[in-house]
């Protein structure tokens, strides 16, 4: 018997905060992982009131914190000149997970270059930095697959001076950005992954990585551009092998949550009530 918890991406709902986590309550999952990087829940609009206040309302409806998202965009940590925000930001949204009760946030650090040329260790030197804060704090930043193979970005975290960085697995994105195989993602990222999405999708035509992961930084999933090369689809209708990729997971010993993102689609809460009841099916 598996140890997963479900989780649901509370802004996939696209409710309110109180009925986003009445819904997820309803859907049967255990915990949410909630965007704060901007609006009600960035750290920089929320008091202490606020904070007991949201943790109550989750707590209420019988939830947890399964991660923030803290992803703030712009190609990641790709740029120097941008970075001491993003970094600052991120520690405070870090903060804000552990006040809640996760010690877990995702975020995208941009595309890891295929060369050590100097992006790559503009990407190191911030990362160092959210390591380093992470592990003060006994937190992670997890840092969500995609735009680059898992071989690639485990050289990336390997190379890194501090722990606190560590992987969000998507295996949709995998399939859809780089057509790399999330079973086998699972053992090369083993010793990096706190978090996991529960998505599917197809890869619809080959693209460069750089172009399409650039439409996820600035216009966002509702760019409609990116879907000229892949398409999300519900649980169980794409490329990813859930029963294997599950089984992956249970074999490392992965027991943390798998969170249903649902990014596209008129009604998104009835696609993740049915992918809640696909994992359960499951596991």
């Amino acid at each position: 018997m598996s140890n997963f918890s479900i989780g649901i991406m509370a802004d996939s709902l696209r409710l309110g905060f109180a009925d986003s986590m009445k819904k997820a309550r309803e859907l049967g999952a255990d915990g949410v992982q909630i965007y704060a990087t901007s609006g009600e829940m960035a750290p920089e609009n929320l008091t202490p009131s606020l904070i007991s206040e949201k943790r109550s309302i989750i707590q209420g409806n019988g939830l947890v914190v399964s991660a923030l998202c803290g992803d703030l965009g712009g190609h990641g940590f790709c740029d120097a000149v941008e970075n001491p925000w993003k970094i600052e930001k991120s520690k405070r949204i870090v903060d804000l997970a552990l006040e809640l009760g996760s010690k877990v946030v995702t975020t995208h650090i941009g595309v890891v270059p295929d060369e050590k040329n100097d992006t790559y260790k503009i990407m190191q030197e911030a990362c160092n930095e959210l390591a380093e804060y992470a592990d003060s704090v006994g937190a992670s930043f997890a840092v969500e697959t995609g735009p680059e193979k898992a071989e690639m970005l485990k050289e990336f975290l390997d190379s890194l001076s501090a722990r606190g960085v560590k992987v969000n697995l998507d295996p949709a994105n995998l399939v859809m950005v780089t057509g790399d195989d999330p079973v086998k993602a699972v053992y090369t990222l083993k010793d990096y992954i706190v978090h996991t999405h529960a998505k599917d999708g197809i890869k619809l035509k080959e693209s460069n990585r750089f172009h399409v992961y650039g439409f996820f930084a600035d216009g966002g999933i509702e760019d409609f551009r990116i879907w000229e090369y892949f398409s999300e689809v519900p649980l169980g209708e794409g490329k990813v092998d859930f029963p294997r990729y599950l089984a992956a997971l249970k074999d490392i010993g992965y027991n943390g949550f798998l969170t249903i993102e649902r990014e596209v689609g008129d009604d998104p809460a009835k696609d993740i009530g049915m992918a809640v009841n696909f994992l359960k099916g499951l596991i």
